[in-house]
């Protein structure tokens, strides 16, 4: 007997929302100047990653409930660390990487910054899987690319939030979706996508559910598997909540 479509809907929307109460549980835990001072590889992390402007420290803050968690600094150079949240338990971790992408940054600050990066998205064993964020009027460029390289060498699920969807209406926002899609597919990486604002607080349990999987999260006590949310279902979502504005 097939499950009635709105059951589904309810349950995905009943997970998702148990997930970001779970994430909203967030604490600062420690930072490690280099890949081989992380904490102990165990249980599930969620990393987030984008260049420096693409408001990663937003998207983490309105995702937590919370406005100082993440920190983000105007001055090249001075978060170059590896930042660990804990969620409500050490075992389930939010890893906030170092932005990339600053012009002023020395070279071989940059490459040091690289090879950091290369090892913890390949080599982490309790790295679940990775949220890249980009900005949505300019998506997807050079070292984007490369962080969604490392990960599929790593076998690393990603998901891909486009960020700063405010900024653009409704048509070109959903344009936007499409063309990075498509870049995507060229590129040969299978990566799942949304539109993001923090600003408007769009797309958070999107991104929470998506995370929920990943942190093996379950809807409650008497269910053995969790829900997964197609991409197509989180577009909609954020479409159908846009249309609404």
């Amino acid at each position: 007997m097939h499950t009635p479509f709105k059951d589904v809907a309810a349950e995905h929307a009943a997970f998702n929302t148990k997930a970001r109460q779970r994430i909203q549980q967030t604490e600062f835990m420690t930072s490690a100047p280099t890949f081989r001072l992380c904490p102990p590889d165990s249980g599930f992390e969620v990393a987030f990653a984008g260049r420096s402007n693409a408001g990663k420290s937003s998207a983490i803050n309105a995702l937590t409930n919370q406005r100082q968690l993440a920190r983000s600094s105007k001055t090249p150079g001075r978060t170059q660390m590896i930042n660990f949240f804990s969620i409500g338990e050490t075992e389930r971790r939010l890893v906030d990487l170092p932005g990339y992408g600053y012009a002023a940054v020395p070279l071989e600050m940059k490459k040091e910054w690289q090879v950091e990066l290369e090892e913890y998205l390949v080599s982490r064993s309790s790295l679940a899987g990775l949220v890249l964020l980009t900005d949505i009027r300019h998506p997807l460029k050079f070292f984007d690319e490369q962080m969604l390289h490392w990960a599929k060498a790593g076998n690393l699920p990603v998901h891909i939030l486009l960020t700063k969807a405010d900024k653009l209406k409704y048509g070109a926002s959903k344009n936007a979706l499409l063309n990075t899609r498509q870049a995507l597919k060229k590129l040969g990486l299978n990566c799942t996508i949304q539109l993001f604002s923090a600003l408007r607080k769009e797309g958070l349990d999107e991104l929470a559910g998506v995370m929920g999987n990943w942190y093996r999260y379950k809807l409650d006590d008497d269910k053995n598997a969790t829900l997964a949310l197609n991409e197509q279902s989180l577009d909609e979502q954020f479409i159908t909540k846009q249309d609404a504005i």
